[in-house]
């Protein structure tokens, strides 16, 4: 039977972007990482990328491959992935309104999410 993990990797593969084990390879690596790269938004702005929280040395180096990548974007990918692979593990099945439910669960949405997670 597929973990978490496996179903978040295949949703942030089928993104075309990269999920370290060592980052989100349990929901609450996942959900405290999602947390991390968040914080960081809130006190960066929406325009910073990943590159630049790397180099604030917020312990991300795993996604050095996406450094000119939008941390906002990310984040935003990661938290439906998060929905996505709790919804599948859980019920099979996972819908926007399961992604923002969740991210409601965790503190992590942000007022800006809902038109991110439509794009």
């Amino acid at each position: 039977m597929p973990s978490f993990y496996d179903y978040f990797k295949e949703n942030m593969e089928g993104l075309g972007l990269p999920a370290p084990a060592s980052l989100f390879g349990s929901v609450q690596a996942a959900v405290a990482n999602a947390s991390i790269i968040l914080s960081q938004i809130d006190k960066f702005g929406k325009t910073v990328t990943i590159g630049e929280l790397i180099g604030a040395g917020t312990r991300l180096e795993g996604l050095g491959i996406i450094a000119a990548c939008s941390a906002a974007f990310y984040v935003g990918a990661v938290i439906g992935s998060i929905a996505v692979a709790t919804g599948r593990s859980f019920a099979g099945e996972t819908s926007l309104s399961d992604v923002l439910r969740i991210s409601r669960r965790y503190n992590l949405s942000r007022p800006w999410l809902l038109g991110d997670l439509r794009r």
